[in-house]
């Protein structure tokens, strides 16, 4: 791959999702190594971890490690909380080298994104207090990438679904797998990253996306099915990014519809979010690709983003996390702001709308 395109590699966190809840625990559980050893084994047993005699041991003490950390945030005076789920025997160095990618030198080689015919003018002044597409039907249920770094294609899909939602009043589940086999004409690169723009611009020249039941998510790269590309359900008519560094145009572009953002998901505190508005510490060193799906205000004040995330719905608010909006770092927590795009779509038709394909 040429140097002058590597910065197109966006390689997103790629999560081990269970179908487990999370374990609780309480100052008891803490008191010896003999409680933390029984709290381990109900933690393992939850979650089916298989470990041999010598990595246990040492993943023990990893366990303890985070869950002194989960307990000592939650006893804080923080609007968040953490819990014990998939990653409680992982620690944060592991968890970034193995579900992250640093992208920021390649977003530097890229420069600066057009973002012409941005929301087609409409003023801030006209901007809802709140949003929330979930409750206007346009947002699926939470799906699960697995352990494969195909966040870029779930936060696309987040995108293309809920235009078309929008647009044609049908809610439509579509195919992350089709983007994973088939979007391979730019950079985009199946369980090894990608950038949702480039997925959008896939999306518009193959003619549109088909329906997840035609073409199911594997969680794995394959060949791909060129018969069921050619099947498209949905279409879209090309895409806008969102004017970076700027929560205000983000702001604007949620309001309208469903926005596939990156973010900076590698800290600790990510990595065991439970609830609550996050204003955890966290980077701008952009490794996976998420959706956000609506924004609002607490009864104290606190605005946030609601956030859709593609590591099932154990994790987080049933899959989601609402994160602090209008922060003083012009890039937004976690570098929200900082590559927003989102689907165009003008028609109220499609290819194909069968009933047997709406959620």
């Amino acid at each position: 791959m040429a140097i002058g395109k590597l910065f197109l590699v966006f390689l997103c966190m790629a999560m081990v999702i269970g179908l487990a809840k999370s374990i609780e625990f309480t100052e008891k559980d803490l008191a010896s190594n003999e409680s933390l050893w029984d709290l381990y084994e109900r933690w393992r047993s939850h979650h089916t971890v298989s470990r041999d005699l010598s990595e246990k041991r040492r993943r023990f003490n990893v366990f303890k490690s985070n869950v002194h950390h989960i307990h000592l945030v939650n006893q804080m005076d923080k609007p968040y909380k953490l819990k014990l789920n998939e990653f409680a025997d992982v620690t944060n160095h592991e968890f970034r080298n193995s579900y992250s990618s640093n992208v920021k030198h390649r977003r530097a080689i890229r420069g600066s994104r057009p973002s012409t015919g941005f929301m087609h003018g409409k003023a801030d002044s006209t901007l809802p207090a709140s949003v929330d597409w979930r409750k206007q039907g346009a947002v699926s249920g939470v799906k699960n990438q697995g352990q494969c770094g195909s966040c870029w294609a779930f936060s696309t899909v987040v995108g293309v679904e809920g235009i078309n939602k929008i647009r044609t009043g049908r809610l439509v589940s579509l195919s992350e797998q089709e983007l994973v086999d088939c979007d391979r004409e730019k950079d985009n690169s199946g369980c090894n990253g990608g950038l949702m723009a480039d997925a959008y611009d896939f999306i518009t020249t193959h003619g549109g996306l088909t329906a997840e039941n035609m073409y199911p998510y594997k969680a794995r790269d394959g060949k791909c099915d060129v018969a069921k590309m050619n099947a498209p359900v949905v279409t879209i008519d090309g895409h806008e990014n969102v004017p970076p560094n700027d929560e205000n145009a983000l702001m604007k572009a949620v309001a309208n519809q469903p926005v596939s953002v990156a973010i900076d998901a590698s800290g600790t505190d990510m990595q065991f979010y439970s609830e609550g508005v996050f204003t955890g510490n966290c980077g701008t060193e952009l490794d996976h690709g998420v959706a956000v799906v609506g924004y609002g205000t607490t009864l104290d004040g606190t605005k946030y983003w609601i956030v859709r995330n593609s590591w099932g719905p154990e994790w987080g608010e049933q899959g989601y996390i609402r994160m602090q909006r209008d922060v003083e770092a012009k890039e937004g927590l976690c570098g929200i702001a900082m590559e927003a795009s989102y689907p165009i779509k003008l028609s109220s038709d499609d290819p194909k709308s069968a009933a047997k394909d709406e959620l």
